[in-house]
């Protein structure tokens, strides 16, 4: 009898293709992946890794038992969704993760609710970045998570997932109090070739979104400093250290000293929900991604597009106020 949780040792093997990145999305040591990973060639009478440099690969007998492992995996989560459904609870444990400003922004009022309407619900989330997100879905390491893509840049989500839009949400400028530019309605992005921006980490998407975005107008970043938080951006624009794109979504409240100026291109990036397929009628999903999407219209912000999509098998001079703006007090928006 193969046992189950040493399949999904050797999925995740084969997911991430080294015993350090298998450890990394099972949150387990390197040495307890060997041992599991021993004791399943133990198990099949088989050689299912094979050394490779300083790492390891799968063996042919370890690459057919890992498509077997996932098809077994899959089958195992779309039998715990039908169970679910059957009962017709929302229960057991939820997995969540978002990207920052949407734990800020929406987290806290779609747990609180979601622990008020289902008590026999054990919520468990997580701040990652959208990358990791999904990764975290696909591994089945969370049950759902956050994520985001601008207008011109999307992310792309790998086959077996869903996703379903939760809001829209505008960009602007944040600069400087004193900036020549803080007075205006309106700016555009080629404007500000001269800043120095404060960005995202290197090789983060919302990173390489703006630095696509600036060249596409004709502009190569001067980049001064970097930082994963909206709030730390915030407070480097309030010392007078650059300017930065700055989501209204958690971004209250804008710190003294810093005024946001829409942008007369508007930028929105897109925020929806991911999870997998197999996973699809589990109760507490669907009540996950209602409670989010009640607390995107709550905003203001309602996503465009269809209600829900599936990848493989298995976001001109808009009115301000549609964008559902408004800043708490501190900063300034034009």
């Amino acid at each position: 009898m193969l046992n189950l949780e040493r399949l999904r040792t050797l999925d995740a093997l084969a997911r991430h293709g080294s015993v350090s990145g298998a450890a990394l999305g099972l949150h387990i040591t390197t040495s307890a992946v060997s041992q599991q990973m021993a004791k399943l060639e133990r198990e099949v009478g088989q050689r299912l890794l094979a050394k490779h440099g300083r790492g390891v690969r799968l063996t042919d007998a370890g690459r057919l038992l890992a498509e077997h492992a996932s098809r077994i995996l899959s089958q195992v989560e779309l039998a715990q969704a039908d169970l679910e459904a059957q009962r017709g609870q929302v229960a057991g444990e939820l997995r969540l993760s978002a990207f920052p400003t949407a734990a800020r922004g929406l987290f806290p009022v779609v747990l609180a609710e979601l622990r008020k309407a289902h008590p026999g619900l054990r919520l468990r989330s997580s701040e990652l970045e959208p990358e990791r997100g999904i990764a975290g879905v696909v591994r089945g390491d969370l049950d759902l998570a956050v994520v985001l893509d601008w207008y011109n840049k999307p992310m792309p989500v790998p086959d077996g997932l869903v996703k379903a839009p939760i809001l829209d949400d505008p960009a602007d400028v944040a600069m400087p109090a004193g900036h020549p530019l803080a007075h205006r309605d309106e700016v555009d992005l080629a404007e500000f070739a001269e800043d120095e921006w404060i960005t995202w980490g290197e090789g983060e998407f919302c990173h390489e979104w703006l630095m696509f975005t600036l060249r596409s107008r004709g502009v190569e970043p001067i980049v001064g400093h970097r930082a994963a938080e909206t709030h730390t951006q915030l407070g480097l624009v309030a010392a007078g250290l650059g300017v930065c794109i700055a989501p209204l979504l958690g971004r209250h409240p804008v710190p003294e000293g810093v005024v946001t100026v829409p942008l007369r291109q508007r930028v929105r990036r897109h925020v929806y929900a991911v999870w997998r397929a197999d996973a699809d009628r589990r109760p507490s999903i669907r009540a996950a991604v209602e409670a989010l999407k009640t607390a995107g219209r709550a905003l203001g912000r309602t996503a465009d597009g269809p209600a829900e999509e599936r990848t493989g098998r298995g976001d001109g001079g808009a009115d301000r106020q549609d964008d559902g703006r408004g800043e708490a007090a501190g900063g300034t928006t034009r």
